[in-house]
């Protein structure tokens, strides 16, 4: 169910920026590809089985791809964008899978919205490019397929007997801002503040707005004083 109701989002979220949007025809399909799979992701936080295998598996393989672009501009050849990518992927495929299996538990902090947040802010590095559009453009196809999943978990803790409805335990469990956890929540908003700070940091955003890259702390400052305000 997770995963067909992603895939149709993602056929709708493509589809839109393509007849909309006039993103490019090769960016709807990765953004509806990317939506797609992401209804996989919250289950990263299964302890065991197929979810968290599969979610693992799609992850270690496609992370290494969407920072071609990246690497690339770091000056990297082939060979050892290959390496990167090789690493990268024996990195996730095995060590991550190992420190979720060890530090989180099922409908924790992983199913939540900060946790969206995270997502979306990864795919937003990840999917260097040209365009501050088109990076933005897919990374949010990764929140809508993670807030896909995130939906339907509440909606399937709800039973109808009638027109009354009985909610279960694990209502409210998927769609949060914290859990009983705390240093579960610490962990995750201190991640989420470091992606905030490397996102703010990408070249692109900064150029979009009048910076270079040594205007880091102007552009901090300058997004402190407007919140403030």
């Amino acid at each position: 169910m997770h995963i067909t109701t992603s895939t149709v989002l993602g056929v709708g979220y493509g589809a839109g920026g393509y007849l909309l949007l006039d993103v490019p025809e090769t960016s709807c399909l990765l953004a509806t590809g990317l939506c797609s799979l992401s209804g996989m992701l919250p289950d990263l936080d299964s302890d065991t089985g197929v979810p968290l295998r599969e979610s693992i598996a799609f992850t270690a393989a496609v992370v290494p791809m969407l920072l071609i672009d990246r690497l690339t501009h770091l000056g990297m050849d082939t060979e050892a964008m290959v390496l990167v990518g090789g690493l990268i992927y024996v990195g996730i495929r095995f060590g991550l899978a190992e420190v979720l299996k060890r530090y989180t538990v099922h409908r924790g902090m992983w199913h939540s919205l900060p946790a969206a947040a995270i997502a979306g802010l990864l795919a937003f590095l990840l999917c260097s490019c040209d365009s501050l559009f088109l990076q933005s453009y897919k990374a949010f196809a990764v929140v809508t397929g993670f807030m896909s999943h995130l939906v339907l978990d509440e909606i399937y803790a709800i039973e109808w007997k009638g027109v009354v409805p009985r909610f279960k335990r694990s209502f409210g469990t998927a769609i949060k801002f914290y859990s009983s956890n705390t240093w579960a929540n610490i962990s995750v908003y201190a991640k989420l503040a470091v992606l905030v700070v490397f996102a703010v940091a990408d070249p692109l955003l900064m150029s979009h707005f009048g910076y270079h890259h040594s205007d880091m702390h102007l552009m901090a400052k300058d997004l402190i004083d407007q919140i403030i305000r």
